[in-house]
């Protein structure tokens, strides 16, 4: 059996990591092709993944990014199609909501080739993100959809999806969390006293509803500024010319670094006293790690984060954003929220 995967960001290189390694261990049977559509193109946000998560090699790099949600797709779309025809893969496997999962589950269904999708149901309920829309469309065309939570099962029954089709899985990203996390190492570029006994923030923006808006953007840096705790900021290069662009600057307790590989990353997630992002993978692996989370959005697709207490939605208001870094008490509790590390195994045991 021949399994087409197509990733192109780095959550889906991270998911992708242990579903290739669930199909090595365990399904013999199955020859994986890997497209990677180029959407995170740069050494830092994409070649640093394969390499030290121990990702086979993509068969195909598209070389497709940089461009509009719409001129991603559509090229990618186009592409893609080649790619399948000329492959005749069995299934398509997709991850999570980007340009790239949209256009591997476009180009499957209309040439009649079953789609597994992984972190399906997933719902912000806020059609202005282009995420959204993603997640939407790629579920109604899926054959195929694990769900990693039991609410994102039921948007999906909600919305109409046959029970048949949706599989509680779990989530991939707590397998790769238990994983790797003894391999976490720390970022080069921290200084090895950084921090204070009270610890530091951990801090990412990335998202245009952020970004894209010079008062949103401010706010979120005057929230950091008034907190009192060193922040470290790995910072895409994208999100710091908004910044200087709209003439804005660092707060002189924010240690701005260059993007991290994953195994850094979970370095600074394990060392952090607390986590301020508008990442939803972030979200969910600051929890992992018993970490509490201050979500720089308005609305969220892990709800259940913050009805367990343990993550607290400020949008871009300076002043929830100080209170909720000086004074976030969790509940201390951890709850069995997103499987028990078994869930690549659940996807490439019903990918038949």
């Amino acid at each position: 059996m021949k399994v087409m995967t197509v990733i192109g960001a780095r959550p889906q290189f991270i998911k992708a990591a242990v579903v290739s390694r669930a199909f090595r261990n365990h399904r013999p049977d199955v020859q994986e092709v890997i497209v990677h559509t180029g959407q995170h193109y740069d050494a830092n946000m994409s070649e640093v993944f394969f390499e030290e998560l121990d990702i086979p090699k993509p068969d195909y790099n598209l070389g497709i990014g940089g461009g509009t949600h719409g001129q991603n797709t559509g090229r990618m779309l186009e592409k893609i199609e080649d790619l399948m025809i000329s492959e005749s893969p069995d299934w398509v496997l997709v991850y999570g909501d980007t340009d790239s999962t949209l256009a591997g589950a476009l180009a499957a269904s209309k040439l009649h080739i079953p789609v597994a999708h992984v972190e399906a149901g997933l719902r912000s309920f806020n059609r202005k993100m282009p995420e959204e829309i993603n997640r939407v469309l790629t579920d109604h065309v899926s054959t195929l959809l694990f769900a990693p939570t039991s609410t994102a099962k039921q948007n999906l029954i909600r919305e109409g999806v046959e029970e048949k089709k949706i599989s509680l899985a779990g989530d991939v990203m707590y397998d790769a969390t238990l994983f790797y996390k003894e391999m976490a190492k720390k970022p080069d570029s921290i200084d090895e006293n950084f921090g204070n006994p009270e610890g530091f923030v951990l801090c990412t923006i990335h998202r245009a509803e952020n970004t894209d808006h010079p008062a949103r953007l401010e706010g979120i840096l005057n929230g950091l500024a008034r907190c009192a705790k060193p922040v470290i900021l790995p910072l895409h290069p994208r999100t710091r010319a908004k910044i200087s662009g709209f003439g804005l600057s660092f707060p002189e307790n924010v240690t701005v670094i260059d993007p991290v590989g994953y195994l850094e990353m979970v370095w600074l997630e394990k060392n952090c006293a607390i986590v301020a992002t508008d990442s939803g993978g972030v979200q969910k692996e600051a929890y992992f790690f018993q970490k509490p989370c201050v979500t720089l959005r308005d609305e969220t697709e892990w709800v259940e984060l913050v009805e367990a207490g343990w993550n607290r939605l400020v949008g871009a208001d300076s002043l929830l954003i100080e209170n909720s870094l000086r004074g976030f008490e969790t509940p201390g509790s951890v709850f069995d929220l997103y499987g028990n590390g078994d869930s690549a195994f659940n996807v490439v045991s019903l990918v038949r």
